[in-house]
């Protein structure tokens, strides 16, 4: 009898078990459709048409490789490339430290410490939009702010957006000014940090800056390396500012020609999907290639409580 009570048990609870299998399947099945629907279905469409000849218009002409040996002769391409490299390399590093240097400031206990948060928060919240693009526009133009500001002192301004030498680097200025979000996340790091350290650093006679570079360095490598990749990821995906600061062109001379604003000049503007897809396919390895460097350099510079 007890044999066949225990076989029951098991019976049981195999059917409980599969009943829950079947519940969360079915609260899954939303995820699972946005999964295919949504992403790994065109992203491998667009694996597939980035070796065909497509422009929306006519059905998708398999052409091998042609889209991607097109790369090493496209001289705009190039170009985007190279103003894409010294956004990310210049505006990231620098987005980083001021993060870095506000947060510590506001981890000193500063009264209003809520408000600061959300004021320094709030233009990573809008900084990609095109209201702030288009402001950012009128603040470096001829007549813009900037300019009135020089004039005080006796300075005669340029149109900042309108010269190739100055254009990219007010976008630059517009990255590291939405500083916030990487704050924040500094900020949090900060209060994990433990106050014994510093206090027993001070009795042994560390100073702020031995403090700074000996303890809360080290400990907030996992955080500022964590930084670094988001903010690289987000700055080779740059669109909205270049698109309208620039008019779309990617001017003046290229100089604001982001490698996202070029792929979607070939994509809808010249409809060259096939291309655009090869495009988008070597961004995809651009920035997989930066984030497998990160990881591995990790190693040598992020230092874990273990």
């Amino acid at each position: 009898m007890s044999s066949i009570s225990e076989l029951r048990r098991l019976r049981g609870s195999q059917r409980d078990t599969r009943q829950q299998n079947k519940a969360a399947l079915f609260f899954l099945l939303p995820w699972f459709v946005g999964l295919f629907g949504i992403t790994l279905g065109p992203m491998l469409a667009s694996l597939y048409l980035s070796f065909t000849k497509y422009n929306l218009l006519q059905p998708p002409q398999f052409s091998g490789l042609d889209n991607w040996t097109r790369m090493l002769h496209d001289d705009r391409l190039h170009k985007s490339l190279e103003v894409t490299f010294t956004y990310v390399l210049v505006s990231v590093p620098l987005q980083l430290a001021l993060a870095l240097g506000l947060a510590l400031l506001l981890d000193k206990g500063v009264r209003g410490l809520a408000f600061y948060r959300s004021v320094f928060y709030l233009p990573s919240l809008i900084g990609g939009s095109v209201a702030i693009a288009v402001l950012w526009r009128t603040v470096f133009g001829t007549d813009g702010l900037v300019n009135k500001a020089l004039a005080l002192v006796g300075i005669h301004g340029q149109g900042w957006v309108s010269e190739p030498g100055t254009a990219l680097s007010t976008l630059i200025v517009l990255n590291v000014w939405t500083f916030g979000s990487p704050m924040v996340i500094f900020l949090a790091g900060l209060r994990q940090i433990p106050a014994s350290l510093y206090e027993a650093a001070s009795v042994d006679g560390a100073g702020r800056w031995r403090q700074f570079r000996n303890i809360t360095l080290p400990l907030l490598t996992p955080i500022i390396f964590f930084n670094l990749v988001l903010q690289i990821i987000h700055a080779f995906q740059t669109f909205t500012q270049a698109f309208v600061v620039s008019g779309g062109t990617g001017g003046p001379a290229d100089s604001t020609l982001f490698y996202s604003l070029y792929l979607y000049q070939r994509g809808f503007g010249q409809f060259d999907m096939g291309y655009a897809s090869a495009l988008a396919w070597l961004l995809l390895l651009i920035v997989g290639v930066f984030t497998a460097v990160n990881f591995w350099a990790s190693k040598y510079w992020v230092f874990y409580d273990d």
